[in-house]
């Protein structure tokens, strides 16, 4: 039996997932055959492959699951084309007597396939075709909307990414700006400071009583 692994799942992982199963889906096999299949490749139980599929990916690949769905229709049409292709009544018909229902070789008279039956078939192929290319027409419309939003999307990102890189040129210049006048204070406060001690230091006279000048310490 295979053992669970607890890692998490890999992208490798989730692609191995959905190249499989939607393989089965087009070849007209289960979902549960193709979480055995994965399992055995990578190591999960089918449980486990099955419980990611839904829970995760799915999700991203909804758009491929509607092709693989219509391309097991039209595997489907093509066995049922061939199979009535290969009928020996319909290979060898030549005539058909439409009031008696019978076909004519030879002056042999062999049981065919009636006249009601094809155009009964004929009418499910042709709504079967024009479902399937109604579903594509659908799918090819969402996959457009998806890209333009996708460039939407990237456009949107790249001016973003402008705004980005212009805000951080603003933020640099005034960032130099404001150390650049930090230093300049600094620079005025130290001569401010410089400026009161030779104040304070320069000698002081004053005029005594007598007519004297005085010093003052």
């Amino acid at each position: 039996m295979t053992a669970v692994r607890q890692d998490a799942w890999s992208a490798e992982d989730d692609l191995i997932l959905a190249e499989v199963t939607l393989r089965h889906i087009r070849e007209g096999s289960t979902q549960l055959t193709a979480f055995e299949e994965v399992g055995e490749k990578i190591g999960r139980t089918a449980a486990a492959c099955g419980f990611r599929w839904n829970s995760c990916v799915r999700k991203r690949y909804e758009a491929a699951i509607g092709i693989a769905k219509a391309q097991r229709q039209k595997r489907n049409y093509m066995k049922k084309q061939g199979s009535l292709a290969g009928s020996p009544a319909v290979a060898s018909l030549t005539s058909v007597e439409l009031d008696e229902g019978i076909y004519k070789n030879d002056g042999v008279t062999e049981e065919t396939i009636s006249i009601d039956a094809v155009i009964r078939f004929l009418r499910g192929w042709k709504n079967t075709v024009q479902d399937s290319n109604r579903h594509v027409k659908m799918l090819e419309k969402e996959l457009r909307m998806k890209d333009e939003e996708l460039h939407n999307l990237r456009e949107e990102n790249k001016r973003l990414f402008a705004q980005v890189n212009e805000v951080q040129s603003d933020y640099r210049v005034v960032n130099d700006d404001y150390k650049a006048l930090i230093q300049i204070m600094d620079r005025a406060r130290r001569l401010a400071f410089l400026n009161e001690e030779e104040d304070e230091s320069k000698t002081r006279f004053k005029m005594d009583a007598n007519g004297n000048l005085e010093r003052i310490e």
